[in-house]
């Protein structure tokens, strides 16, 4: 009976190994057989033959770079060690055309034990750990980011680099011979198919520019920050750093936001990135983090303001005014507790940074009263906002550290935290070298107020970095974008001239952005049309805007049309079969190949200086909304 392609491929590794190794215990001798078996699908394979230590084998192909030892128990960390200055001496060194190259921090080292381990090898530290049997996580379908060119390129770099090394494969006879694909015809429609084919891979978890590579595994002596305009990697390069960071300690990493649904689409691409610190790293907004935190300690705090801070407005709002609360409840929430500031004397003196309406002594003293009897309604609620959830982590910390610190915590779009949040993190954190990294972009603030990171007593001098390049959106994405006029409160977020989204430099081109104009009752069949002719699925698209009434309208005239949407804070980072839909801050630092933006034109304010503010803030958001579009963009103004 013929045997099964498998076998064939498996029986013709056997003997090469066989051949070439004929030393090799059981269990090195069985996993490099069935490495070998898949040469003969396009991957490279090394195996060392020199002395140790150095990793026993380099495997790469479409899922990537692999640095193994086969051993089991795992080898000493001394071992280990040596096997990760190997990867950073050969990666550093290697060169290839264009401006891109293999980031270290991209190789994911793999510890292979006996194939009965129910999870792979004790005490294996910085690298993944898998048993013998379970090889065929190497080659997940899911984590294809390269192209077969692209991995034979890698190994053609990389062959003169490592001594010691053989090259080892086999061919099955071209009738015969199997291609590794991202999908096969049988499994999914022609349609999906064509689809799956014509989706960009994520090469960022191989391929940084040098750059961003460089960042990536930059000692710090203390905190650091990366700031660059839109689309220019900047989460790329924290959750390289993470990983980074990871490999050189054993302890917890983590990685927060001020917005909770970001942080499970970074978590899903850093668990394809770095399998092996998955249970290492805990990805959560702040204030989740806060809440859990202070739950371990046995503190529970009850969340409900509204009531309480609509009641104490009410009773001056004469004084300020004003009809509309919402400026007074930022003026509250961002900056007098979101500043930690305790006394009237106090906020009369503070730089109300990003606030454009002026207030005398005599408003501030209302402002400080109406703040006065929010606390009071709070009090007697026994309720409390998220500014004290903060505030009270922060003052936990303060009297008892963590038990089990934190190796390494990346911030994400930091600059929508609020001061507190800062001190706050910088107590999770540290000041100690590389263990705090702030990643943001002063122009995509989409919420009031400022600051800069010394107000929060944040060293970073020396250790600020700023990326520059756009590799997210297409030049026809970017045009549009950069029109939008976002530019008043561009730094480097402690004060510095910083690089606007103008100044960015470009490196995809095409790109299609469309605008529309009309009004209300001539959105649905305006919006339904757009939905229908997008050539790119709903799974990758997203529509957004930018209040929860305006999300809520849209939605429902969608399904009025027949289109099935999801709520845009349910994105993880994994495509579906409905439109993703939401506000601008739901959507910050998430990207899809398709958005479509529906602008309801909000009425102006009577006051000039509010306006000013206003529009300053929803041209950020503006900014925010085009730049999530990698391929298409359709903006709707919609006039009253």
């Amino acid at each position: 009976m013929a045997l099964s392609s498998h076998a064939r491929k498996r029986q013709l590794a056997a003997n090469l190994v066989a051949e070439r190794y004929p030393r090799l215990a059981s269990l090195p001798r069985n996993v490099f057989t069935e490495l070998v078996a898949r040469t003969a699908e396009g991957w490279q394979l090394a195996v060392r033959t020199g002395p140790a230590p150095a990793a026993d084998a380099y495997l790469i192909g479409r899922v990537g770079v692999f640095a193994i030892v086969v051993a089991d128990p795992a080898p000493d960390a001394a071992t280990m060690q040596a096997v990760l200055r190997q990867v950073d001496e050969q990666f550093a060194a290697l060169s290839l055309p264009g401006d891109r190259r293999v980031a270290a921090s991209a190789v994911t080292p793999v510890v292979i034990g006996a194939p009965d381990s129910p999870a792979g090898p004790r005490d294996a530290g910085p690298f993944w750990a898998l048993p013998a049997s379970r090889l065929d996580r190497l080659f997940r379908r899911d984590a294809v980011h390269l192209t077969t060119k692209q991995a034979a390129r890698i190994a053609d770099q990389l062959r003169p680099l490592l001594d010691g090394y053989d090259w080892p494969s086999i061919e099955l006879p071209a009738a015969k011979a199997e291609t590794f694909e991202l999908l096969s015809a049988e499994s999914v429609t022609e349609n999906e198919l064509t689809a799956a084919v014509e989706r960009p891979f994520d090469t960022w978890m191989t391929f940084l520019h040098p750059d961003q590579a460089a960042l990536a595994t930059r000692n710090y002596g203390g905190p650091a920050r990366i700031s660059g305009p839109a689309g220019t990697g900047k989460t790329v390069v924290a959750l390289h750093r993470l990983r980074h960071a990871g490999r050189r300690s054993t302890g917890p990493l983590l990685f927060t936001t001020f917005v909770r649904n970001l942080p499970p689409a970074s978590e899903t691409a850093f668990r394809r990135l770095a399998p092996e610190m998955a249970d290492r790293a805990q990805f959560v907004s702040l204030h989740s983090w806060a809440n859990a935190f202070l739950a371990s300690r046995g503190i529970r705090l009850n969340i409900s303001f509204e009531t309480a801070f609509n009641r104490a407005w009410k009773a001056h709002r004469a004084e300020l005014q004003d009809e509309v609360p919402n400026y007074w409840a930022d003026e509250v929430h961002r900056v007098i507790k979101g500043r930690g500031v305790k006394t009237l004397a106090e906020y009369q003196r503070v730089i109300r940074r990003g606030r454009r309406r002026r207030l005398d002594a005599r408003q501030r003293a209302t402002v400080w009263q109406v703040y006065l009897d929010y606390q009071k309604n709070l009090q007697e609620r026994n309720a409390h906002d998220f500014d004290d959830l903060l505030t009270r982590a922060l003052e936990e910390l303060e009297q008892r550290p963590l038990e089990e610190p934190y190796a390494a915590v990346v911030v994400d779009e930091v600059q929508d935290m609020t001061l507190t949040g800062l001190r706050l993190l910088l107590a999770i954190a540290g000041d100690g070298p590389n263990q705090l990294l702030l990643v943001g972009d002063g122009q995509q603030q989409v919420y009031p107020g400022g600051w800069r990171l010394s107000d929060a007593g944040i060293p970073i001098q020396g250790r600020g970095e700023v990326l520059k390049v756009n590799y997210r959106n297409r030049t026809g994405i970017l045009d549009f974008a950069r029109r939008i006029v976002a530019l008043n409160e561009v730094d480097d977020l402690d004060g510095a001239a910083g690089v606007a989204l103008r100044d960015a430099a470009a490196v995809n081109d095409g790109g299609i952005a469309k605008s529309w104009e009309g009004t209300e009752s001539e959105l649905s069949d305006a919006l339904a049309a757009t939905v229908r002719d997008l050539d790119i699925p709903h799974g990758e698209s997203a529509l957004i805007t930018f209040s929860n009434k305006d999300a809520a309208k849209c939605r429902k005239l969608l399904d009025s049309a027949g289109v099935a949407t999801r709520p845009i804070e349910q994105y993880t980072g994994e495509t579906g079969d409905r439109l993703y839909a939401g506000t601008v801050h739901k959507a910050k630092g998430l990207d899809f190949r398709a958005v479509l933006v529906v602008d309801f034109v909000p009425a102006a304010s009577e006051d000039p200086a509010t306006e000013q503010e206003k529009r300053e803030l929803r041209n950020r958001q503006r900014l925010v909304a085009a730049t999530r579009a990698r391929d298409f963009l359709w903006w709707a103004t919609v006039k009253s």
